[in-house]
């Protein structure tokens, strides 16, 4: 079968070559032109033409406009097309009295897939749909490969994201995510930057990567003699550098990387937005985080505060639901799970065996375990989980009468972690302990934790203000409000096995 699919796509192929070679011998290569002056796109068409009736026509006005041609129908001497551009698709009409036999007969060389550039006035049909009659077109550039069948698109999931072009070209709900991203992602330094923010660029390539758990690729760098440095895999600790250095408010939007597994909602290369701001604390940011999510809701709404994720009406009006993360998973363990059990090692430990869960080679690890398995479950609507261990918080200042926990929350929706924020440390010595202590967690087996940061401490010591910091994973952000279900597909590029 994959023989025969190769013969066709084979001999698709090499018509359109002799289609190519034909337009050439005609003189009109399409390959040769440079540019197209566009004067609209499909959408602004069909909206500022909205009002004309069946059969109705704006002959007086003329545009040019270019896209690709997915689908194209004719009938002896007319023809009707689909022109795909990034706005929309609009239907084309030519006759062969307007054009002239030579140029009309030249659609014969024209198929799917082919880019056009074109000049007409816009008329509704008589069948009721908008169209541009066109007056005139060049042929800007030459489909060579045939698109995936028109009926079925690209399916193959494996195929669509090694080849995103052909996806993009076939699936215009691929484009109109990967369009929304760009929006989204656009709207949220709009937000930022109104309320003083700077955005800043931190390095991507580290001697010590921290500022979270996770195991970091290592490279090498010739220009060092070949000295081993790490890929980020968080922008917290040279962030909050800044803090030290008095600007006060930061952040960045910013490529992160973990040498972690692949899954729905994991990627190894992926966006972080983190921010941080100077006389702050966890309740400020919450706020912020709030407003934010609840402002980008509305952006893809249409000034909605419910969006529909699957199955599931989602609502965005504040505020948001509170939870602690200890008294969460005691409710939802029926009372089993104390605090005090979930805050000793052995505790811990029990549960896990309970719950039918493999050992964990820490604590903190245990409890990460635990959380995922009671408790996520649970947080569908916006939920504000707080007041972390601080096991589990190395970075986070601890709780005001309550040393075990920390001024800490992450925003769960649709059972995902969307962001994660505290009040941040700002107690050297109390760093150094923690930074120790998670020396002592790396030599019992945890990969995930980062090596000190030791400069970090330093840093610290120069005296850094009461901040509070968060980090928002953005393309998990835009998996919910573009109701997707998997990583990849707000990804132009998802990391791909090497094909072959």
């Amino acid at each position: 079968m994959e023989e025969q699919l190769g013969k066709t796509e084979a001999a698709l192929i090499a018509a359109r070559r002799e289609h190519l070679a034909a337009l050439r011998s005609r003189g009109h290569d399409p390959f040769t032109p440079v540019r197209f002056e566009i004067e609209a796109t499909a959408s602004e068409l069909t909206e500022r033409y909205g009002f004309l009736e069946a059969s109705q026509h704006a002959e007086a006005e003329g545009w040019n406009i270019a896209g690709r041609i997915m689908s194209i129908r004719s009938a002896g001497k007319t023809l009707f097309a689909d022109l795909h551009d990034r706005t929309g698709r609009l239907q084309i009409y030519l006759r062969k009295d307007d054009l002239g036999d030579e140029r009309f007969a030249e659609w014969d060389d024209i198929e799917r897939g082919d880019i056009v550039g074109m000049r007409g006035f816009m008329f509704r049909s008589k069948k009721g749909e908008l169209t541009l009659h066109v007056k005139s077109f060049e042929l800007l550039s030459k489909s060579l490969m045939p698109l995936p069948d028109k009926w079925h698109g690209l399916q193959d999931v494996e195929k669509r994201y090694r080849q995103r072009y052909v996806d993009l070209i076939v699936n215009p709900d691929v484009r109109d995510a990967m369009i929304m991203r760009s929006r989204i992602v656009a709207e949220t330094r709009r937000f930022i930057d109104d309320r003083g923010f700077y955005e800043v660029e931190t390095p991507t390539l580290l001697h010590v990567a921290g500022g979270a758990s996770a195991r970091p690729f290592v490279t090498h760098v010739n220009a060092l003699s070949g000295e081993e440095m790490q890929l980020r895999i968080a922008t917290e600790l040279n962030l909050k550098r800044l803090i030290v250095g008095g600007m006060e408010r930061v952040y960045e939007i910013g490529r992160i990387f973990r040498n972690e597994g692949i899954d729905t909602t994991h990627n190894p290369e992926f966006t972080m937005l983190e921010l941080y701001a100077a006389y702050w604390d966890v309740h400020d940011m919450m706020d912020f985080n709030e407003g934010l999510i609840a402002h980008l809701a509305g952006v893809v709404t249409g000034g909605r505060d419910e969006l529909q994720v699957g199955e599931t009406l989602i609502s965005f009006k504040r505020p948001f639901e509170k939870v602690s993360y200890l008294e969460g998973i005691a409710i939802y363990s029926h009372g089993k799970f104390t605090r005090e059990k979930l805050l000793d090692p052995k505790g811990a430990a029990q549960i896990l065996a309970e719950l039918g869960l493999p050992p964990s080679p820490t604590h903190g690890h245990a409890l990460d375990k635990i959380f995922e398995r009671v408790l996520e479950p649970h947080l569908v609507q916006p939920t504000f989980v707080t007041d972390y261990p601080v096991l589990i918080s190395p970075l986070a200042k601890r709780k005001a009468g309550d040393p075990e926990l920390v001024d800490r929350y992450e925003l769960f929706c649709n059972r995902m972690e969307i962001s994660n924020a505290f009040t941040e440390l700002n107690d050297p010595d109390d760093q150094r302990a923690r930074f120790e202590a998670q020396v002592r967690e790396r030599a019992q087996g945890d990969e995930e934790v980062p090596q000190p940061d030791w400069d970090f401490v330093r840093a610290l010591e120069y005296g850094m203000p009461p901040t509070a910091g968060i980090g928002i994973g953005m393309d998990r952000l835009i998996m919910l409000l573009t109701n997707n279900s998997s990583i990849r597909d707000v990804l132009l590029f998802p990391l791909q096995r090497q094909h072959g």
